[in-house]
């Protein structure tokens, strides 16, 4: 594992958790564990939703190793699952708060507010991302979000490794101080 301890785990655990050793799939579950919550917690609506999308990831990846292609393709094929499963408890969330009265029983439901405020944030996110120059943008997304190897994005990209990194490090900091700025109210609004 790399010192920020967000490397995969290697492949040879992936191959030997795909013939259905029972302690390698153990261990990969274990390994991809951080990795999983980071893209459950980019990709979720809530913390809540994130942590369930990640159990339920893991869940997934134990039972269905083996029909994973390629050893390589594991955080790919990650991102994907977590993708889906955030989606799916983004669209049961929607369909909750869109159904009939009396068709709801049980559902806790945020309020508008925290809606509103979750919602708000995220498109701070997304507008943050957008204003980036796009040769750090493709990094950031590459590296990020689809949560592709460092060396596998500065090999799509045709860069070395050193001006990958030194994009992502950007690419970040600007997300960062984007974010760290007071939001603009709009038009006729106070700071």
């Amino acid at each position: 594992m790399s010192a920020s301890g967000s490397a995969w785990p290697a492949e040879q655990l992936v191959v030997a958790a795909q013939r259905g050793d029972v302690d390698a799939i153990t261990a990969l579950v274990s390994g991809s564990h951080p990795n999983v919550r980071r893209f459950a917690h980019s990709l979720c609506a809530s913390p809540e939703d994130a942590e369930d999308a990640a159990q339920e990831a893991l869940i997934i990846l134990y039972r269905k190793i083996g029909m994973l292609r390629a050893s390589g393709a594991l955080a790919s094929w990650m991102f994907r699952i977590v993708r889906n499963e955030c989606l799916r408890r983004a669209r049961a969330t929607v369909r909750a708060r869109t159904a009939p009265p009396d068709t709801m029983v049980d559902i806790t439901v945020d309020s508008a507010e925290d809606e509103a405020l979750r919602y708000l944030e995220a498109a701070r996110v997304a507008a943050a991302v957008a204003t980036l120059p796009p040769e750090q943008r493709r990094v950031l997304v590459m590296r990020d979000l689809q949560g592709l190897g460092g060396r596998e994005v500065a090999q799509a990209l045709g860069l070395s490794t050193a001006a990958m990194k030194s994009r992502l490090h950007r690419a970040r900091a600007a997300v960062q101080q984007a974010l760290r700025a007071p939001a603009d109210p709009g038009p006729g609004g106070r700071r």
